[in-house]
């Protein structure tokens, strides 16, 4: 037998034992899980910035074991099972990749996304953006709605055009903060942050991912700081910024 399914069921068999022995096992719900799955979601996000495959292999399993238990619960009352789960995305992975198992011909990636969005629409979707999820991370939201507009043509033709957005929107916002309204100032930071969500797109950077990196630089630069003033028996909220600023130009030459 294909060592996968070997090991898919072993899967199985295992979180059949926990379900019928296992007291913390038992009590779960589908709502219960929710908060943890999303934990795991997150953890296995930051194994892959960090690039770590050891840690992304063992995310992977904990978000595979999830599924398992979702549809473990699911069984239990007849609503569905690990089956019905596969079956649905295979159907609906052939479904929306008629290039592939059809006779539709694309010719890049920009096609196949267009041709997703047209076929979800088909599918009973009243919107294009339907499909984003309202919990997402606002910045996460940004991208995947800029995503699926330009999936049916609604998107920039330039890079430029989008930069010149960039500075427009920075004009308004500067223009707000001057006249000290609080609303509008919120109102076009959010525009502009959303125009530079957008330019990174074209720039073929994620933005996500951009700012979580600097996120990382700042904080390994900032414990720097604060391990060697601790050395010298200094306390950092006693320095000026001035000093503060010597420690951190060093930090970044590291």
């Amino acid at each position: 037998m294909d060592a996968r399914l070997v090991a898919f069921e072993r899967l199985l068999n295992i979180m059949d034992d926990l379900r019928e022995k296992c007291p913390w096992d038992m009590k779960q719900t589908i709502e219960s899980l929710r908060y943890l799955t999303i934990e795991e979601v997150y953890e296995l996000s930051d194994a892959i910035v960090e690039g770590d495959m050891d840690e992304i292999k063992k995310e992977l399993g904990d978000i595979m074991l999830h599924l398992v238990f979702y549809s473990r619960i699911a069984s239990e009352t007849k609503e569905f099972d690990i089956t019905d789960v596969l079956y649905a995305v295979c159907e609906k992975l052939i479904h929306r990749h008629p290039h592939i198992y059809g006779d539709v011909e694309v010719k890049d990636e920009v096609e196949v996304k267009a041709n997703w969005e047209k076929l979800k629409l088909k599918e009973g979707k009243k919107s294009v953006l339907e499909g984003v999820p309202k919990s997402l991370p606002a910045m996460v939201k940004s991208i995947r709605m800029q995503e699926k507009a330009r999936g049916v043509g609604f998107d920039w033709d330039t890079s430029e055009q989008v930069w010149d957005k960039v500075q427009e929107e920075l004009s308004e916002l500067k223009e707000e903060v001057q006249k000290g309204d609080e609303q509008k100032t919120t109102e076009e930071f959010g525009d502009l942050l959303f125009s530079l969500i957008n330019y990174a797109r074209f720039v073929n950077v994620n933005p996500e991912d951009a700012l979580e990196k600097t996120n990382k630089k700042f904080l390994q630069r900032f414990q720097y700081m604060e391990s060697e003033i601790e050395k010298k028996g200094l306390i950092l909220s006693e320095l000026s910024l001035e000093e503060m600023d010597v420690y951190w130009n060093e930090a970044k030459t590291i």
